[in-house]
């Protein structure tokens, strides 16, 4: 008698519940949307004056220059230019890096840089290879958001350091450092996002000291120190750093286009070798067309008379906004007066939600970040932060006295 194969039955669409839930990671629901990008959805619409995104001036892109470079790659290394290629970074990219850190006084050679998609993969990548479930990283409050995201990701524990117009108050750094045992400290030392303030040189050398003595690394990320509208330059806390305990973010974002995602990072050179692990983890390289264009505008491009222009330009926006701040908002309001940057910060009277101010800007075409997405800890919510890169002297003056006018609704 012929045994008849066995039957397995498999589990029918209808044994199995439709509503029941995928079982997502538990560092999930510790992550939540961008308040900033959430708003930029609404502001895309054409008759809103917006305040709201960190946006570079589009029409100071150097769109001619960069179409050029990508025409040059593609004719004399387009094929090359299309294939896989370093996780590292385009080399040549690597050495103007180098060279460029190096005349701000940080100690690199190529080896010591990697090329990013944008400074943020940095930030994600730092904490990728530094933080387990419940390690602790110090942070100014309030803080840059997408930061908050990326280390709230890795399920880290937020310790937020209190700030002032000389930026983080590192006289309390130590006793976070006491207390906390953190993996990391992390700041943007110059002209922060959110506040516009920048980390004064004495803080800068005190804080490491702390990093030293406590064998905490800092990550300085540090995309706006190129854009410096009046006073005098500060070397960055990396240049302060002799035991490879700074790792140090920027990028080309800020100056010459954020589309293109080019940023990076330098490091210790065993760092570097680590981050490189985490990073073909990831997305194996950056877009090797674009590290190949951006190296080869470099060659010949004026990058900083293309700044100069940026800052003449952002410095006159900048003026004109603290200007009408002065004129038109009410009393009980104060803000930072940035030197650079492309962002200052707004306290408003207790009484004001910026929440509902920006819901009541918005019927006034008018937008902004409200400021509590951006505090570590013990978010206020009396605080907006206002952008003014990316509107006109005219407009932002227009922007301003309608935002006024919200405030001083909201107050009355």
């Amino acid at each position: 008698m012929t045994s008849q194969p066995s039957i397995v039955r498999l589990a029918s669409v209808s044994d199995v519940s439709e509503n029941k839930p995928l079982r997502l990671a538990r560092r999930v629901s510790r992550m939540s949307a961008s308040a900033v990008r959430e708003i930029l959805k609404v502001t895309e619409q054409p008759e809103i004056i917006s305040f709201a995104g960190g946006l570079p001036a589009p029409e100071l892109f150097p769109v001619e220059a960069l179409a050029e470079a990508h025409k040059e790659v593609f004719a004399s290394e387009g094929r090359s230019a299309l294939q896989y290629s370093t996780s590292e970074g385009w080399k040549p990219l690597r050495e103007w890096v180098a060279r460029r850190s190096r005349s701000r006084g940080l100690r690199a050679d190529a080896d010591n840089v990697l090329i990013t998609s944008g400074s943020q993969q940095g930030i994600d990548l730092v904490a990728k290879i530094f933080l387990e479930a419940g390690d602790s990283v110090v942070v100014e409050n309030p803080c840059y958001l997408a930061a908050l995201q990326s280390f709230s990701g890795y399920e880290a524990r937020l310790v937020g350091v209190e700030s002032d117009d000389e930026g983080m108050r590192v006289e309390q750094v130590e006793r976070a450092l006491v207390e906390s045992d953190p993996k990391l400290i992390y700041i943007v030392s110059e002209f922060s996002n959110p506040k516009g303030t920048s980390l004064s040189h004495e803080r800068r050398a005190r804080l490491v000291e702390l990093s030293r003595r406590y064998r905490v690394p800092i990550v300085e990320d540090d995309p706006y120190s190129e854009l410096r509208y009046r006073g005098e330059p500060c070397a960055p806390i990396a240049s302060l750093d002799g035991e490879g305990l700074v790792i140090y973010l920027s990028t080309f974002s800020k100056t010459l286009s954020p589309g293109m995602r080019v940023g990076w990072m330098v490091a210790s050179k065993e760092l570097i070798q680590t981050l490189v692990i985490a990073k073909q983890a990831t997305d194996l390289h950056t877009s090797t067309i674009q590290q190949r264009a951006v190296a080869k505008l470099l060659e010949t491009f004026d990058y900083d008379g293309h700044i100069s222009e940026l800052n003449r330009v952002y410095g006159a926006r900048c003026r004109a906004m603290l200007e009408s701040l002065e004129s038109r908002f009410p009393s009980g309001t104060r803000w930072t007066h940035p030197e650079g940057g492309l962002f200052l910060w707004v306290e408003l009277p207790e009484v004001v939600r910026g929440e509902a101010l920006l819901e009541a800007a918005l019927r006034r075409k008018v937008a902004f970040v409200p400021g509590a997405p951006f505090f570590a800890s013990d978010p206020r919510h009396n605080f907006i932060r206002l952008n003014f890169s990316n509107q006109s002297p005219e407009m932002i003056e227009e922007g301003v006295k309608r935002l006024a006018l919200t405030i001083e609704e909201q107050a009355s």
